[in-house]
Parts: structure tokens; C-alpha cells; sequence
């Protein structure tokens, strides 16, 4: 049985008596090059143990058992469970957990199922849940790296350089932690049923150290999400909104950060943050 083949993935499902949930964003791939190149991509091999979030019929989770020593795949949607079973059956070394994502402990959860392996994660991500998911892979510093398919237009603003119009709070605080790449798209024709719009897949390597240095790490992730409050307003008037300082006060911090008055906090790098972060600490 071919995953990634319309007319088979279509018989699978029906046996199984499967009905698509527009709330779970559920779109399963039908081209079998794409969890090939994803799979490829993220760099699975016997030493590591890979987590996959919503693996659908089983299509990139077949893929990643194929070069990985462990793959622990968390299915949402219990009607899924009997297809993955079938399909997965052939990889043992494949285990699906039942359960949300959001709501496990995935420190306990590495330790229970991977027995030491350096963990990465995996996922052809549905788009309403890309921001929580990447957030908590990032906030679990047990997974080394992820590589995702996500929408198009977040991929970019994920991988795009600080100080740089797409960029938004969001890909600060990821890029402070990881170093994203983005490396190729997908199109919706690859998928069933059409998404409206085109995915990309990004591969995240956790730093081995922060792109800068602080005193005040707390301070510093305030305000690059504080800079971004109010993203049509000066950076004086949204960090004065968001931190709830006095402007006069920030103003001062922003001149001896050797910034303009009037700058936005989109303009910002890393190293202007920082330079802001000293003038406002202590």
C-alpha cells in the first residue's frame, strides 16, 4: 500500500471509516516524495529518538522509522488509531501515543520511551496549532532540533533575520533559542484535501549558547515582545504600553541604546535589544 497514493489513501480510510475534522486541520499528504525529503531533511538516523505531532495515516512516520532508532508519533484524533495501527505494523520500532501534544510532559515522556536517545521532532503541523507546538519545542530543551512543515508565510517570518520587516516577536523569541533554515515548499496540490494555501518546511537547531549576552535574560525576552505590541507605533510608544514604564524613561534608554527616537521594534537586531536591555537594567 502506497500512503501518499490518492486512490489507496482513499480505501484506507474508507475501511477504516474515517471522516476528515476541518477543526483538527487535517490535510494528508499525497505526493510520497515530500515525507521522503522532510524525512531527509531533519537528519533522523539509529542514534536519535524522534517525536512526530499529528502523523496522520502514517505517510512521514513510516519515513522517520525507516532511518530513526525510535519514533514516539502523537495522534489527537482517536479515529486515526486503527489506521495507524494497520499501518505502522510493520515498524516496530514506531509507537503512536493517544493524547494532545499540549498537554504532555514531554521531558517524562522522552525518558519513559527513548531510553537516553538525543531526541528531534518531526510534524507536518496543522496550521492552527503552529505557534503553541513550536513554542513548547522550544521551551523543551530535551529536543536538539525539529524540522516542520508549516504555512508558507509563517516559515518566512520564522527565518527571517531580526531587524527585518517580516520578523515578529514570535521569530525572536524562537531565534534566540534555535537556528531556523528554511528549506523548501510544498505546494496544495500535495496534498488531500487541498489547503488553501502553500506550506514550507523549516529545520530549527537549538543554539549552543544565545546570540547575545544579558544580565537580565527575563528583562531582554520582555522587550522584544513588548517591542511588538503596538507594531504601527514607535518602539517608545509600545514598549511604554507593554512594560508599562514612563516614555521619557525609555526614550532615555532607547538614545543610549544609539537608536533614533522614532524607531520601531521591527528595525531592532539582537544586538540593539541588548544594548536596550543594559540601559533599562538595574
Amino acid at each position: 500500500m502506497n500512503l501518499c497514493e490518492l486512490n489507496d489513501l482513499r480505501d484506507l480510510l474508507g475501511r477504516h471509516g474515517f471522516r476528515f475534522s476541518k477543526s483538527m486541520g487535517q490535510n494528508f499528504l499525497i505526493d510520497p516524495a515530500v515525507p521522503q525529503e522532510i524525512a531527509d531533511s531533519s537528519g533522523a538516523s539509529p542514534e536519535w529518538g524522534v517525536l512526530e505531532i499529528g502523523p496522520g495515516v502514517g505517510p512521514l512516520t513510516v519515513e522517520l522509522a525507516k532511518r530513526a532508532g525510535k519514533v514516539v508519533t502523537v495522534e489527537l484524533d482517536r479515529s486515526l488509531l486503527p489506521v495507524l495501527k494497520e499501518t505502522l505494523a510493520p515498524y516496530p520500532n514506531a509507537e503512536v501515543v493517544s493524547g494532545d501534544v499540549m498537554k504532555l510532559e514531554l521531558g517524562a515522556l522522552f525518558r519513559e520511551k527513548f531510553g537516553g536517545l538525543p531526541v528531534m521532532a518531526c510534524a507536518n503541523l496543522p496550521y492552527n496549532i503552529t505557534t503553541p507546538v513550536l513554542t513548547k519545542f522550544v521551551e523543551t530543551k530535551e529536543i536538539r532540533q525539529f524540522t516542520v512543515m508549516i504555512q508558507r508565510e509563517v516559515a518566512k517570518r520564522i527565518c527571517a533575520p531580526p531587524g527585518e520587516r517580516e520578523g515578529s516577536s514570535f521569530s525572536l523569541f524562537l531565534q534566540y533559542y534555535m537556528e531556523p533554515e528554511y528549506l523548501f515548499s510544498v505546494e496544495p496540490e500535495k496534498f488531500y484535501p487541498a489547503p488553501k494555501v502553500t506550506s514550507a518546511v523549516v529545520r530549527c537547531v537549538r543554539r549552543e549558547k544565545p546570540p547575545v549576552e544579558t544580565e537580565d535574560e527575563a528583562l531582554l525576552l520582555r522587550l522584544m515582545r513588548g517591542a511588538f505590541a503596538l507594531r504601527r507605533k514607535t518602539l517608545a510608544n509600545s514598549l511604554a504600553s507593554a512594560l508599562g514604564r514612563p516614555k521619557e524613561e525609555l526614550l532615555d534608554a532607547i538614545r543610549g541604546a544609539g537608536l533614533s527616537e522614532t524607531v520601531r521594534g521591527e528595525q531592532l537586531t539582537f544586538q540593539d535589544f541588548a544594548a536596550l536591555c543594559a540601559r533599562l537594567t538595574g
